[in-house]
């Protein structure tokens, strides 16, 4: 148990059979009344994300939860097969619990993260920011650079990124997994 007080990011609580973690706190002391912390919780299992007021001295169940470098090998029928970098077993993970699964290669390493008191997987992260090789788009119009227009391309992974313009088949580029954004050209 911790109290209210001790919630920081990245913290995860369970509450009503449910497990959370924080993504967002402050702590409120208004001119009038007792002080509470407002946080911003978000579910682990459906990522729904709820805001919750608690009481300084509020007593909430916390939950002990590990985050280890896991290395994805293949997929096997709908799970994605990965391998612990440091004990090398190999468990299967679904496909909704893994963010940014779309710019997700082979022999890719991956955070996940599990309840460490059940050893089950709660989620992955693919990480935030990922290089690929364009595969495929259209080319360019030279001196079409004027303006801030966008074009459809296809990275490694076989997923859809929209690219400037001036960004040709065989670069590499620099992807957002969180919003699948271009970031910029890597430069070779």
């Amino acid at each position: 148990m911790i109290n209210a007080q001790d919630i920081k990011i990245g913290t995860a609580i369970r509450m009503d059979g449910k497990l959370y973690f924080c993504i967002d706190f402050l702590h409120v002391k208004p001119g009038k009344g007792n002080t509470f912390m407002r946080t911003k919780l978000k579910d682990v299992v459906n990522g729904y994300v709820l805001e919750r007021r608690f009481n300084i001295g509020e007593k909430l169940e916390d939950v002990r939860v590990e985050r280890r470098p896991h290395q994805y090998l293949y997929m096997e029928g709908a799970d994605y097969i990965f391998m612990n970098q440091e004990t090398f077993d190999q468990i299967p993970i679904a496909h909704d619990l893994i963010n940014g699964v779309d710019f997700l290669l082979e022999g890719m390493v991956v955070d996940v993260v599990s309840d460490a008191s059940t050893e089950t997987v709660l989620f992955a992260d693919v990480p935030v920011k990922v290089q690929m090789k364009i595969t495929y788009t259209e080319p360019g119009l030279k001196g079409d650079t004027a303006t801030n227009t966008l074009k459809p391309a296809t990275v490694e992974s076989g997923a859809t990124v929209r690219v400037p313009l001036f960004i040709n088949e065989g670069e590499t580029i620099e992807i957002d997994t969180r919003d699948g954004s271009y970031v910029g050209r890597v430069k070779a």
